[in-house]
């Protein structure tokens, strides 16, 4: 899929977002109309396939434009999911991993952000995010601690197991089409000699968002 396909098809879930949702389940609209307002959509080319996203710069402000950003200036591009844990996450966003032969014992300890080196969570614990919390889909970021955020960021597996985490992860975004990908991606083989890290290598090939209007605002 060439750059000026990926705006096109971002351009056309723009336009059709609205009808989405009125589509799906009553649940889900439901969840829609009292969660977070979605203000970017991106496509998160992988090498098994793309991966849609929306993007909750209202509620995480910085950390919606620190991806937005990085993903601008093709900092993601070659990037690899580092980490697999099925059924609880898969993790993505450490510019280590482009290496991926002689630098797989520092996988998961690089990243940087757009505002020079970490930057602050952005947790409320009676906003929208806390509400939604972790489950199948949702995009967070990584971190080593609190105010910790740099490039790294996961990808929840399963309801079940991410239920379990403690609020301390910043919720930024959720996968509306994709998960198949992400299954994918969890399902793939791992090597024994790293914790969680694929056998063989699934890359990022590029970020593309754009910015959309939120509902009702």
């Amino acid at each position: 899929m060439s750059h000026t396909t990926a705006m096109r098809l971002l351009s056309a879930l723009v336009l059709t977002s609205i009808g989405l949702l009125a589509a799906s389940a009553p649940m889900r609209a439901q969840e829609t109309q009292t969660g977070p307002k979605a203000t970017h959509m991106a496509v998160l080319r992988t090498s098994m396939g793309d991966i849609e996203i929306e993007l909750y710069g209202i509620d995480a402000p910085k950390t919606v434009k620190n991806f937005v950003e990085l993903a601008k200036k093709g900092y993601y591009n070659g990037i690899l999911f580092h980490r697999v844990v099925p059924g609880f996450v898969v993790q993505a966003g450490d510019p280590f991993s482009r290496d991926s032969a002689s630098r797989r014992d520092l996988w998961g300890t690089g990243g940087t952000s757009i505002f020079g080196s970490t930057f602050a969570d952005e947790l409320n614990p009676t906003g929208p995010l806390a509400k939604l919390g972790y489950k199948e889909g949702i995009l967070a970021m990584a971190n080593r601690g609190p105010n910790t955020n740099t490039s790294q960021f996961f990808i929840v597996l399963s309801d079940e197991r991410a239920s379990h985490l403690p609020y301390s992860y910043t919720i930024f975004g959720r996968v509306t089409k994709g998960m198949d990908i992400i299954h994918r991606i969890e399902r793939v083989e791992l090597d024994p000699r790293y914790n969680g890290q694929p056998k063989t290598p699934v890359s990022i090939v590029e970020i593309n968002a754009v910015e959309v209007k939120p509902t009702n605002q």
